[in-house]
């Protein structure tokens, strides 16, 4: 069951309740079993001193205004759950991450397209966006800070939200800092460009909803955060995989994310299919059959009507 939508399930993408709005989007499911055979689902991630604290000292403070600063510093005093994910390796190259990382609304509406995401994502903004994800969870984030080097890139995602569900006897609200940070990582055996993601949340809930994730909820949020995060790299790396074999037949995909620009689209499409995506996303037939299926097929039960649909052909 996906009771409150904490609880990790076969059907559609699951939300993560209140800690949905550490990571601005609701990620993919799979099976329980299909869970068990995610690599690396077995480190669960840490919520130890040193991680917490080389987790601060990686914060770039300086390079925020003042307001920012002072709200990243009374999240980091109040937190009630401080947690670092597993590492999540994700078969893409760095500009598709950090493109993603930079527009989520544009991955969310992917999954809106293929059938598997109840979440709204909406930019309202240069950096904000509002979300809603179908079970109870409401919010808003900022990217507060965004760098790129050589190895990789840095994220700064400050979160606001709110919870009203069956998994808790009250309202729950508070806020939260996210550190994203992904570096380049050895190809794979193909050749095939892979990115690390290592990602501290430190998650502010206010008054009495603090007894309720520390004595309840706080289980729940760590096992669908760190499940949820392999989910994600697992479904981005599907997608450029995708996109290089067939850049046509995902640019065809694309033309049906009304909620995202023409040139998001197209860029979002250029960067999954790397060089041959690029040379090749918008030129030729366009060839989807199955495509659907293929990126849907994981994330949704094997009697849904619409798979069928996709697999059968109408």
């Amino acid at each position: 069951m996906d009771e409150g939508g904490i609880c990790m399930t076969a059907r559609g993408i699951v939300p993560w309740g209140l800690v949905l709005f550490v990571a601005a989007a609701a990620l993919p499911s799979a099976s329980a079993a299909d869970r068990l055979l995610v690599p690396g689902l077995a480190d669960t991630g840490s919520s130890n001193r040193e991680a917490r604290q080389r987790a601060i000292a990686a914060l770039p403070l300086a390079a925020l205004t003042d307001a920012d600063r002072r709200t990243v510093e009374e999240c980091l005093l109040r937190t009630t759950l401080y947690r670092r994910l597993p590492t999540a390796t994700i078969g893409c190259d760095a500009a598709l991450l950090d493109f993603v990382l930079t527009k989520p609304e544009t991955l969310v509406d992917v999954w809106r397209v293929l059938g598997i995401s109840r979440l709204a994502l909406d930019r309202t903004g240069p950096d904000q966006w509002r979300l809603a994800d179908g079970y109870g969870t409401v919010g808003a984030i900022r990217l507060l800070h965004h760098q790129r080097n050589e190895r990789g890139g840095l994220f700064v995602f400050h979160g606001r939200g709110g919870y009203s569900g069956p998994l808790s006897p009250r309202d729950l609200s508070g806020s939260c800092v996210i550190l994203v940070r992904h570096a380049r990582a050895a190809a794979d055996a193909d050749g095939r460009p892979r990115q690390t993601v290592q990602i501290d949340a430190f998650l502010d809930v206010d008054g009495i909803g603090l007894e309720i994730v520390t004595r309840t909820l706080q289980p729940l949020i760590v096992h669908s955060a760190a499940a949820n995060l392999q989910e994600i790299g697992l479904f981005v790396t599907q997608f450029a995989a995708a996109a290089s074999r067939n850049p046509a037949g995902v640019a065809r995909l694309a033309e049906r994310m009304t909620r995202t620009t023409a040139v998001d689209r197209r860029a979002l499409v250029a960067l999954a299919g790397g060089s041959r995506g690029r040379a090749a996303a918008f030129a030729g037939e366009a060839s989807a059959d199955g495509l659907q299926a293929e990126l849907a097929a994981r994330w949704l039960p094997i009697d849904d009507s619409a798979a069928d649909t996709w697999r059968t052909g109408p």
